[in-house]
């Protein structure tokens, strides 16, 4: 590099960055316009160069407090897809509740709730026997395309009413052809839950609908194929929707799993990919449109264990980000800050020394929940105050 080059790259400014060359681009910061294929997602002085080379298990540890919801372990049942919601004065917790290993034939979903995020009452069901699946049947604990399974797929806050998603679809793989989406819509008086139908038909979400800018809903779709979209609408009925293709399962770059977006502070949207590849990366997609159209996946440099992750912005701005961060195994689960939701630049240790994964977080009354999952059996939660996310530092 010439002295020339030196000084220009030293001093790369928004107008600049448009001129560069490509492969300086890519490592320089992100923007959904001027620099969408940027690698950089976490930096700081603490990070080297290769982030798989980050210490997981020594990062500063978060103080919390702790509380089991459900506990699958005495039955050997399996407890996973946990999700979080806080509504007309108390918690709500959901998950999926199957015999035996994962999404086997007869899994239903479940719900509990709390005054305090710690305290729970006792896990009841959400969802109905699924079809032909019911226990004590031939095919109940199997993988069978004759029997059907329900996944949680979390809470929707609609016009005041609460709704909870989950998706149904045969119990022989992933997924099935019958795949559907279904919405459920609480009842007070009884205490219960109405199914009103299929909300989108060949379709899985990874976490509820968000409300874009344009005031209609969005959230993403894995179908059949295990391709990924985006659904749009829900604002006519709960099953209003257009669908718009984002990346699809035999894309070269990666595998697309457990797709994630939200909406940057300047309007723009974000998405995150877990990569089934198992490239050990996160990678990120910019849409300039409301989601309709999206920028190619980019591998970034967030290290990942093929696991899923959830982000929230908080109420002073800032981005968080729970994931399985470290490569080599979901073990520990970390908690990432980001003050553009960008680049995140600090990392701290939630739980671990032991399987954790599905996580799921909510901001409420000068905290965060946690919602995870231990080895797949149990639904546990973390219980953080806001104010000691400003306690430690890497």
């Amino acid at each position: 590099m010439n002295f020339r080059t030196l000084i220009i790259a030293c001093t790369l400014t928004s107008t600049t960055l448009l001129n560069a060359p490509q492969a300086f681009v890519q490592d320089t910061y992100p923007h959904p316009v001027k620099n969408p294929e940027s690698t950089l997602m976490l930096q700081s002085d603490w990070v080297p160069d290769d982030t798989h080379q980050i210490d997981f298990f020594a990062l500063p540890k978060i103080p919390s407090k702790h509380a089991y919801i459900s506990d699958a372990r005495p039955h050997k049942g399996v407890n996973q897809h946990n999700y979080l919601i806080h509504h007309e004065g108390q918690y709500w917790a959901m998950w999926s509740d199957g015999p035996g290993i994962e999404d086997r034939v007869g899994q239903r979903v479940k719900y509990a709730n709390s005054k305090d995020g710690l305290k729970w009452s006792k896990p009841q069901f959400l969802t109905p026997i699924p079809p032909n699946s019911a226990p004590g049947t031939e095919i109940y604990n199997t993988r069978d395309d004759r029997g059907f399974r329900y996944i949680s797929r979390g809470f929707w806050l609609r016009n005041g009413e609460l709704l909870a998603l989950a998706s149904l679809d045969e119990a022989d793989g992933f997924f099935g052809a019958g795949l559907e989406l279904h919405a459920f819509q609480y009842q007070k008086n009884s205490k219960s839950w109405k199914d009103l139908g299929v909300l989108y038909d060949n379709a899985i979400n990874n976490f509820p609908p968000k409300m874009l800018p344009t005031g209609q809903w969005m959230m993403t779709r894995r179908s059949y194929d295990r391709s990924a979209h985006f659904l749009i609408g829900g604002t006519q009925s709960f099953d209003q929707w257009e669908s718009y293709p984002a990346v699809h399962h035999g894309d070269k770059r990666l595998k697309p799993e457990e797709p994630y977006w939200w909406e940057l502070p300047d309007g723009n949207l974000c998405a995150l990919y877990r990569d089934n590849s198992k490239s050990g990366y996160l990678f990120r997609a910019f849409s300039i449109d409301n989601g309709k159209t999206w920028s190619p996946p980019t591998k970034t440099n967030f290290p990942d264990a093929t696991s899923k992750f959830n982000t929230l912005q908080l109420s002073d701005g800032r981005f968080v980000m729970v994931s399985n961060a470290n490569p080599k195994k979901r073990d520990p689960m970390v908690l990432s800050i980001s003050n553009d939701g960008l680049v995140f630049d600090r990392m701290g240790f939630l739980v671990g020394g032991r399987r954790i994964d599905y996580p799921h977080i909510i901001e409420h009354d000068g905290h965060l929940l946690v919602a995870f999952s231990g080895s797949k059996s149990t639904v546990e939660i973390l219980k953080i105050k806001l104010k000691d996310l400003d306690t430690w530092s890497n």
